[in-house]
């Protein structure tokens, strides 16, 4: 009428998850109970010899129950005193192993325990009893089962253990938390538990009396301290562990299903992403400045670095993933996009004159200071980020296909459906994340393909079974569509607004992005292998100003930020050329700016709202900061160098002119940056 538990304990058998980095070797982080199985086979004769001549000499002979032990403890529950030991390991097991049978001391539960114990020696081998427990039982200094005892104490795998290390392993079993890190008494304690376990195991036989004599105390390793998750670490875990539960991994399976998860963190690149952050902006940086800079792999979808800000800053808040500011003239190649993909071309010719009155909108549109540059092409709209232009454009392709391009490319359809119907939606209105933005423009370096982005890589379970993240691939653009888009910002970084983001080696496509009173400030490039978005904005959603350097736009401290990282990243890596464009690709028309005529002025976003209110647009998702407010103008980093470009091309150093430079003094010019996007 007791039958043997046909479930386990879940502490008694879980085993914890290793995350690596993308490399499947180097630990990113471990979760859970530490625990790792082993079959019994792998465990050395002599390392179980000494944990049977600690715990139940007459293990491989008896019925499963030490009928002495079991006498004495009885009595001592029976008397009210303190319960004695005299255990064997087949009853320690089924104490600890199976469900059921819970740890008060009790007549009832010994008995229980008793029987169960003698029906499992019936019906188990003696070599399965011995298994489950050794890598069931605690060892001290967090690590259960003789496995991770191991690793934890002597810095190696069960199976190179000594005698005398497998000896103290055995010892441990009694007091494992004396003799985890045992020191003065304790240790003269260790020392003799551990000589009576050797000398146990020459009663026993499993060594001779000259092996007994010539056996040692082994020297401990140090403990580990606790496994801590440092700087970016932990936001990366955050990101794992919220992708797995979304691919149906549940906590529990994470803390305790032994799974070895792979992901696509390169840890070099994470290094130089905090690093380019690092190295370019000032010591004086606003504590409410944020910072967040997001790699992905155009082919794959992998995030493969980010920098997500100071971890004492916001603890579970990243400014790669979870914070969400409006993507300013950043947004405009999926309006280009858009367009190349519904039968425009790139010499289609659009109104770049101010102001530019549109049905939808309440008030007439302006460029900023009034400047009209009159019937342009889409590469010089691109190139001088005039932002009547690319409202034009919405309005003649349309701007439901301007949010399906950009939806295509990875940006969540919640976060554009609020604002595409106002006029200024193709000026990046929406709120978007580092990561989102990059995934984007990732579908232009793959062809018009998008693949979804992601962080882990594959996922092998406790049984060894490995299962493979395949990523949905969603064709947005044609391939003409994307080699067009691609084209036009390369002129961005060639001879606009970009210029500081040239990678003197390789060819780069890229966006600046400004919004008005440079609320959020943007940089987004590629190159055929790798997509990278940067950017910059407070907390507070006021202007992003940094001593020294004063008020931001997309082309400063931004692109400045991704050439530094790009310029590591891309360290060693073959020089790829982009797709050729369309012929019209090279018309003489626009492929080289007049020096004269193509110098924007600052450009003008108007407010999404009707009203002609502005309205900040938290992450509906998190409680962290929210988004800065919807943009009104573009800021001033999408105005070209006014040098001959022949002459600028491949300059020594990026250009670091100032906005009043080029005609951009007011500070509120044309890329895309503060609560209207700008250039």
């Amino acid at each position: 009428m007791t039958p043997i538990p046909d479930t386990t304990q879940k502490q008694a058998t879980a085993q914890g998850s290793v995350i690596y980095y993308r490399d499947g070797k180097t630990v990113l982080a471990r979760q859970g109970i530490d625990r790792k199985n082993v079959e019994l086979a792998k465990v050395p004769e002599h390392v179980r010899a000494a944990v049977i001549a600690a715990e139940n000499r007459s293990f491989y002979e008896d019925g499963g129950v030490s009928l002495k032990g079991t006498a004495r403890a009885v009595w001592s529950t029976l008397s009210g005193q303190q319960l004695q030991g005299g255990s064997t390991i087949t009853q320690q097991l089924v104490r600890n192993y199976y469900s059921g049978l819970s740890q008060e001391r009790s007549i009832t539960r010994k008995f229980k325990e008793i029987l169960i114990s003698m029906k499992v020696d019936q019906s188990k081998s003696k070599d399965w009893v011995l298994e489950q427990y050794l890598n069931t039982i605690y060892f001290g200094r967090g690590a259960n089962g003789v496995q991770s005892a191991a690793r934890a104490y002597f810095g190696k795998d069960v199976a190179e253990l000594s005698v005398a290390e497998g000896a103290y392993l055995a010892a441990v079993i009694q007091q494992p938390s004396r003799f985890a890190d045992p020191k003065g008494t304790d240790l003269a304690a260790a020392q003799v538990r551990w000589r009576s376990v050797i000398e146990a195991m020459r009663q026993t036989g499993a060594l001779t009396a000259e092996q007994t004599a010539a056996e040692r105390f082994p020297t401990l390793k140090a403990p580990k301290k606790p496994f801590e998750l440092k700087g970016q670490a932990q936001y990366m875990l955050e990101q794992v562990t919220a992708e797995l539960n979304r691919r149906g991994y549940t906590d529990e399976d994470i803390n305790g299903g032994g799974l070895r998860i792979v992901t696509t963190f390169d840890k070099k690149l994470m290094a130089a992403a905090e690093q380019a952050v690092n190295d370019v902006l000032p010591d004086a940086t606003p504590k409410k400045v944020r910072t967040g800079l997001a790699a992905v792999d155009p082919a794959s979808g992998e995030v493969i670095a980010f920098y997500g800000g100071r971890p004492s800053q916001s603890a579970y808040y990243d400014s790669a993933f979870s914070a969400k500011v409006m993507a300013g003239s950043t947004f405009k190649p999926y309006t280009l996009a858009a367009a190349l993909n519904n039968g425009f071309d790139l010499s289609t010719r659009v109104d770049g004159n101010s102001p530019l009155r549109v049905a939808s909108a309440a008030e007439p549109i302006p460029n900023d200071s009034g400047r009209s540059y009159g019937e342009i092409n889409l590469v010089s709209a691109t190139q001088n980020s005039v932002n009547t232009a690319f409202v034009d454009l919405g309005q003649k392709v349309g701007l439901d296909k301007v949010a399906k391009t950009a939806e295509a490319a990875g940006i969540p359809e919640g976060q554009l459906q609020q604002h595409e119907s106002a006029a200024s939606f193709p000026l990046g209105v929406a709120s978007v994340s580092a990561v989102q933005n990059a995934s984007g423009f990732s579908t232009f370096a793959n062809k018009g393909v998008h693949m979804e982005a992601h962080v882990v890589k594959s996922v092998t379970d406790g049984q060894g079974k490995k299962a493979v993240v395949k990523p949905v691939a969603t064709k947005a653009i044609s391939e003409q569509a994307a080699a067009d888009t691609t084209y036009a910002m390369q002129q961005v970084v060639k001879y606009g607004t970009g210029t500081a983001a040239r990678l003197y080696d390789r060819p780069v496509a890229g966006k600046t992005g400004t919004t008005d009173d440079s609320a959020s400030v943007w940089f987004n490039g590629f190159t055929p292998q790798l997509a990278v978005a940067v950017d910059m904005f407070r907390d507070d959603n006021a202007t992003v100003k940094i001593p020294g350097y004063g008020t931001q736009f997309g082309g400063q401290l931004p692109a400045q930020i991704w050439r530094a990282f790009m310029t590591e990243a891309m360290a060693g890596e073959p020089v790829e050329e982009f797709p050729e464009p369309s012929d019209y690709g090279y018309t003489s028309d626009y492929s080289v700016p007049d020096q004269d005529r193509d110098v924007p002025d600052q450009e003008y976003t108007p407010p999404a709202n009707p009203d002609g209110s502005t309205t900040p647009e938290p992450d509906p998702t998190s409680s962290g900061p929210p988004a800065t407010g919807e943009p009104d103008v573009d800021g001033g980093d999408d105005q070209p160098e006014t040098t001959d470009p022949s002459a600028t091309e491949l300059p020594d150093q990026p250009s670091t002119e100032s906005d009043s430079d080029t005609g951009r003094g007011t500070g509120r010019g044309g890329d895309g940056a503060g609560r209207s996007p700008t250039g």
